[in-house]
């Protein structure tokens, strides 16, 4: 019991630190308001998460599908934020993605700002972090398609 009580005031002070809020009556009322935001249409893709999505080969359906599949693991209430983790699949694959949406509870509304892969799927941002990334990154996320062989690399496919 003692042991208990204190990894709840460890979690307590880590979520105070990361300015995040993950108690889990908090994080049910943020996944019903979720879905019936997504249940009535009213959200928008922002540009940043498609450029996202371009450079990292999700799509927007991918996007939407972690919304209407994924947990919310994450609350960040002084932003209005929460932290989404659910999957997508690329051929045989199940990949993990992170989608940060904004809630206007005002207009019932939702932006999503942002999606990735994450390096660490378990791992939860700090509102910090995620403001850092949000600030930093407002330039054009760069893509380039390539044709197999259009490179000036000195790789040659061997005869076998």
């Amino acid at each position: 019991m003692r042991r208990h009580a204190t990894n709840a005031a460890l979690n307590s002070d880590r979520d105070a630190t990361l300015e995040v809020d993950t108690r889990e009556f908090v994080l049910q009322r943020a996944h019903q308001q979720l879905r019936d935001v997504l249940w009535e249409g009213r959200y928008a893709v922002k540009s940043h998460a498609q450029q996202h999505a371009r450079a990292e080969g999700f799509s927007e359906v991918d996007i939407v599908r972690v919304l209407e599949t994924g947990k919310i693991r994450a609350v960040y209430p002084q932003d209005r934020r929460w932290l989404v983790m659910g999957y997508f699949t690329v051929g045989t694959l199940e990949l993990p993605l992170q989608v940060v949406v904004d809630f206007d509870p005002k207009h019932f509304w939702i932006d999503v700002v942002t999606a990735f892969i994450p390096k660490n799927p378990h791992k939860i941002m700090s509102r910090g972090r995620i403001a850092l990334m949000l600030r930093f990154d407002q330039t054009d996320v760069q893509a380039k398609t390539v044709r197999p062989g259009g490179g000036r690399g000195r790789w040659k496919r061997q005869g076998g």
